[in-house]
């Protein structure tokens, strides 16, 4: 008997939808193909436990578990829940007839509850554009997702949900946000403001013209001159982030795993501060990061 569910997987900062096919038969064995790195080979633990100790039972048979497309490399924990999902399917413990419209995600914990993830807005963008109805995955990571409108973005604390989704034993509601709202509300809330700085006439007047302008601008002064705190209010003279912006930045932030649960865009435009002694490698991965 063979069964598809589907994950993701993210590649700089765009993602990559996995078919992840599990198929049962006579035999004793757990297999996985499909180049997955070892936090994915690991699942197999992580799953047989977290089945084990919600009361579901783990198939005596052979289990092939391979993730397509197979020469792409697999990393993570993220696939843990498809791959449970799948199992749990292919030996009848749920009902499959939805499998095929949604993205599954999600690192499984021992005891069965889902621990969040990054990059879950490429992934969800990337949803939307394959035409899925909706993704299930960490309630942590919902409101992240929910900021992509037109799908179902059901966020599950534990393995118990998710099988009661499928077996229609549950009524969970799709978070919804209202993505322009939530962007104007966000808009004004900054941490800091130009109006904090006392006294520096002139180096107010040089950040007013080019942030107007466009232009690079230059500090150069002794330690306590205020340098930093000067160039950490620089981005809010600047003009406000359009919607496309916003969601631009809110990808690089998904990927590296900087976004708050409680927020879902980045509307405020970034400020890096590294060290002036940083090497070039790492003032590669602070702009990366």
């Amino acid at each position: 008997m063979l069964v598809k569910t589907f994950g993701s997987a993210v590649f700089g900062i765009d993602a990559t939808t996995i078919t992840i096919e599990v198929n049962l038969a006579i035999g004793v064995n757990f297999i996985l193909v499909g180049l997955p790195d070892s936090a994915v080979k690991e699942s197999h633990q992580r799953i047989k436990a977290a089945l084990k100790n919600n009361e579901f039972k783990f198939p005596g048979k052979e289990i092939t578990v391979n993730m397509a497309p197979a020469d792409i490399r697999k990393e993570g924990s993220t696939f843990d829940l498809p791959i449970a999902i799948g199992v749990m399917a292919v030996s009848e413990q749920i009902i499959a007839d939805r499998l095929d419209q949604f993205i599954i995600l999600g690192e499984l914990s021992l005891d069965g509850a889902l621990k969040p993830m990054k990059g879950i807005l490429p992934i969800a963008l990337q949803a939307k554009k394959e035409g899925f109805k909706g993704i299930i995955l960490p309630k942590e990571n919902a409101m992240e997702a929910a900021i992509v409108d037109g799908l179902d973005i059901y966020g599950m604390e534990t393995l118990k949900e998710v099988v009661g989704f499928f077996n229609y034993d549950s009524d969970i509601e799709p978070v919804k946000i209202d993505i322009l709202k939530a962007f104007e509300n966000q808009l004004n809330e900054n941490d800091v403001d130009f109006r904090d700085v006392k006294g520096q006439t002139n180096i107010k007047r040089a950040f007013e013209i080019a942030a107007s302008g466009g232009h690079n601008v230059i500090l150069i002064g002794p330690p306590g001159a205020g340098k930093s705190m000067l160039a950490k209010r620089l981005p809010t003279i600047l003009p406000p982030m359009s919607i496309e912006e916003s969601l631009e930045t809110t990808k690089i932030h998904s990927v590296a795993g900087k976004i708050a649960k409680e927020a879902g865009l980045v509307t405020h435009r970034p400020f890096r501060k590294p060290h002036h002694t940083i090497s070039d490698v790492m003032l590669y991965n602070v702009v990366v990061e």
